[in-house]
C-alpha cells in the first residue's frame, strides 16, 4: 500500500506542472499533519508555490486542492485557511489500511537486521555502591533505546563498562577491614552490593571524624584532608593493586564478587540485560597501549614531567591529559581503550551510544575526537546519550553520606503501591497469588519506567512516585488499564462467537479515522525515536494513541452495535490499537498484563 504522504506529493508536483506550467522540486513540496483543530488530514503548505501561481497564497491553495481532489482518488475534501491546503483523505484508504495492518504480527517494526550494527552502553555502575533512582533512569533509558534500534531493524549489542578500579573500591575495601568483622552478605542477610555500598558510607564518616581531628590539632581543611590517616591507607591500598599485591586483589576480588551477584539481582528486577560486559580493570590496560602507540605516531605529545597530553586547540577544545606523569590512566585512557576493543571486537560496528549523565558532554566530545584522530573515523557517528538527573523534593542524593533512594527498595516501594491499589478495586478475587505478584511487578515496576521515560532524556526531571502510579491521566497504569480494556473486549467477543473485522467498506466516524490516522503516524514515530535515540517519543505517541481509544470506547459502541460490518471493523480497530499499545511499551521495557 502506497504511503498517501508519497501519493499527495506526487499529485501535488503533477498539479504544479499541468496548473502553472512549472517544475516543484521537492522541497517546496511541505507537507505536514494538520493541526487539530482545523479539518483534514494532511496540510500543503501553498506559499512556496505562490510564485509558480502568481496569485495569493489562498488562491493558489483553491486551485491545488480542486485538482488534487478531482484527481486523487483517495482525497475526497479540502479546505483553505491562509496558505495552508488541509486536505481530507478519504474512508476508503483508512480501511484500506486498516486491512493491510491486520494480518501482520507486528506491524511498524522493521525486517530483523536488516540495517547497520549498533552498540547502546548503559547502566556502567561502580563497585562500591548499590544502585539507585538515577541508575533506574540510565537502565531504562539505554534499555529502551537498544530496544527502538532493534524494532528499527538494526542488530544491537547492549553493553555496560563495570566501574571496578579506583580510589572509591578502595575506601569501601579499607572500610570493611577496619569495621567489618568478616561480615559477609550470607552472615549479615544483605544483598552484596548493599553490604559493600554500606562500607562506603562507613569509610566517609569516619574520615569525617578524621578531619575534624586534624583540624582541631592545628592542621588547616585542605591539609586534613590529605592527611587523614584512612585515606592515606585507601591511597595505598590502591598502589598495593596496581602492583598486583596478591592480598589486596583477593579483597578486591572478594568484594567485587558480592557486588556483582547483587547488581544481577536489581538487573534481574528491572527488566534490562546484558550481551556483554567490561571491566574497567581490563580496558584501562588496553588504553595506556593505545597511548603508548599514538605517541610514536605523534597523535599525543608527552611533557617535561613524562605526562602525556593531546592537543585539541586547533578543534575548538583544550589540551587534555591522557597518562599522569606516574604512567597511571584516567578515565580517559580506560575509555579510549574500551571503545576501540569494541570497534575490533565488533568489525561491522556502524556506531557506540553512551548511556551517561549530562555532566560528561565535554568528556564524549573530547573522546570522540582522540578516536578520530586515531584512525577510527566510525567514532563521528558515536553519539553520547546525555540525559538530566532525576532529583527528588529534599534535593539532589549522595551517595558518600547514603541518602540516595536505593532502586531494590523503589522498585519494591512501587510494587506494593500497585497491590493497594489493586486490592482497593477488588477486581482480583480469582487470580492466584504467585499471578497477583507478578500483575503488582508489572503495573508498580511499568508506572516507574513509563515515567522516566516519557521525558525528554535531556531534561532534569523530579520524580514523584504518587503522580506515576495515578491510573488515570498520562501513567503507565493508566496506559495498561486501557490496553486490558482492548484484550476484555475481544475475549468477550470470542466468547460469543463474534467475528473481528469486516471486507465490507464501511463510513467511519470522527473517531475511528482519528485513531487510524494515529496509527498510521506509529512506524514515522519509532523511525524517529530510533534516529534521536529518544524513548519519550514512543512514550508520548502512546498516551496521545490511548487518549483517543479511551473517547473512542466511552463513545462508541462496539459490542453492542448491531451492524456486523461495522461491529467487526470496530473490534479490529480495537484489536490494533491494542497490538500497537502493547508493542510501543515493550519497546519501554514494560510488560502488559492482560487482566487487571
Amino acid at each position: 500500500m502506497t504511503p498517501i504522504e508519497d501519493i499527495i506529493i506526487a499529485a501535488a508536483k503533477k498539479a504544479v506542472q499541468e496548473l502553472f506550467n512549472q517544475e516543484a522540486t521537492d522541497k517546496l513540496i511541505q507537507l505536514q499533519h494538520t493541526r487539530k483543530d482545523f479539518e483534514g488530514d494532511f496540510t500543503l503548505v501553498t506559499f512556496p508555490l505562490v510564485r509558480f501561481a502568481k496569485k495569493s497564497p489562498e488562491a493558489t491553495g483553491k486551485l491545488i486542492g480542486e485538482y488534487l481532489v478531482e484527481n486523487v482518488e483517495e482525497l475526497t475534501g479540502f479546505n483553505v485557511v491562509k496558505g495552508f491546503l488541509n486536505l481530507v483523505v478519504g474512508d476508503a484508504y483508512w480501511f484500506s489500511f486498516l486491512q493491510e495492518i491486520a494480518p501482520l504480527p507486528q506491524y511498524g517494526v522493521a525486517s530483523k537486521d536488516s540495517k547497520g550494527l549498533r552498540m547502546v552502553e548503559y547502566s556502567s555502575p561502580n563497585t562500591n555502591k548499590p544502585l539507585h533512582l538515577g541508575h533506574l533512569r540510565n537502565n531504562f533509558l539505554g534499555y529502551s533505546v537498544a530496544k527502538i534500534l532493534q524494532a528499527n531493524g538494526h542488530p544491537t549489542v547492549k553493553v555496560q563498562i563495570i566501574n571496578d578500579r579506583g580510589i572509591h573500591i578502595c575506601k569501601s575495601m579499607v572500610a570493611w577491614q577496619k569495621f567489618g568483622n568478616g561480615e559477609t552478605p550470607t552472615s549479615s542477610g544483605m544483598k552484596g552490593d548493599k553490604l559493600v555500598g554500606k562500607y562506603y558510607v562507613a569509610f566517609d564518616k569516619a574520615y569525617k571524624v578524621e578531619i575534624a581531628e586534624l583540624i582541631e590539632g592545628g592542621r588547616t581543611e585542605e591539609e586534613a584532608k590529605k592527611q587523614a590517616p584512612l585515606l592515606l591507607e585507601a591511597q595505598n591500598m590502591l598502589l598495593k593493586w596496581e602492583e598486583k599485591d596478591a592480598e589486596t586483589v583477593a579483597l578486591w576480588e572478594k568484594m567485587n564478587g558480592w557486588v556483582y551477584e547483587g547488581f544481577e539481582k536489581t538487573y534481574t528486577e528491572m527488566g534490562v540485560d546484558f550481551d556483554k560486559l567490561y571491566y574497567e580493570s581490563n580496558t584501562y590496560l588496553t588504553g595506556k597501549d593505545i597511548v603508548e602507540k599514538g605517541l610514536e605516531q605523534g597523535v599525543f605529545y608527552k611533557r617535561e614531567d613524562g605526562s602525556v597530553w593531546i592537543d585539541l586547540t586547533e578543534d575548538g577544545l583544550d589540551e587534555k591529559l591522557v597518562l599522569r606523569k606516574d604512567g597511571t590512566a584516567v578515565y580517559m585512557t580506560q575509555d579510549i581503550g574500551t571503545a576501540i576493543m569494541r570497534f575490533n571486537e565488533f568489525p561491522g560496528l556502524e556506531s557506540q551510544i553512551y548511556t551517561v549523565g549530562n555532566e560528561q558532554e565535554y568528556h564524549f566530545k573530547v573522546l570522540f575526537l582522540i578516536l578520530e584522530k586515531l584512525g577510527f573515523s566510525q567514532a563521528k557517528s558515536n553519539f553520547h546519550l546525555s540525559y538530566g538527573m532525576v532529583e527528588l523534593p529534599e534535593g539532589k542524593m549522595k551517595s558518600r553520606e547514603g541518602t540516595v533512594v536505593d532502586a531494590d527498595d523503589l522498585l519494591d516501594e512501587m510494587a506494593q503501591a500497585a497491590q493497594q491499589i489493586a486490592e482497593e478495586q477488588g477486581k482480583l478475587e480469582d487470580v492466584s497469588d504467585e499471578d497477583k505478584k507478578e500483575l503488582y511487578k508489572a503495573i508498580g515496576y511499568g508506572a516507574l519506567k513509563y515515567f522516566l521515560l516519557r521525558v525528554d532524556p535531556k531534561k532534569t526531571m523530579m520524580f514523584d512516585p504518587k503522580e506515576s502510579i495515578d491510573f488515570y491521566g498520562n501513567t503507565g497504569p493508566f496506559i495498561q488499564f486501557n490496553y486490558v480494556r482492548t484484550r476484555a473486549l475481544l475475549r468477550k467477543a470470542a466468547a460469543n462467537g463474534i467475528q473481528v473485522g469486516s471486507s465490507e467498506l464501511v463510513s467511519l466516524t470522527d473517531g475511528e479515522r482519528m485513531l487510524l490516522h494515529k496509527l498510521y503516524d506509529f512506524p514515522a514515530t519509532l523511525s524517529a525515536a530510533a534516529a534521536q535515540y529518544d524513548p519519550s517519543q514512543i512514550a508520548n505517541y502512546v498516551y496521545d494513541l490511548v487518549k483517543l481509544y479511551s473517547s473512542f470506547y466511552q463513545g462508541t459502541p462496539i459490542l453492542k452495535e448491531e451492524n456486523d460490518a461495522i461491529r467487526g471493523m470496530r473490534l479490529e480497530l480495537t484489536k490494533q490499537t491494542g497490538n500497537v499499545i502493547k508493542t510501543g511499551m515493550e519497546l519501554l521495557g514494560i510488560h502488559m498484563p492482560e487482566r487487571m
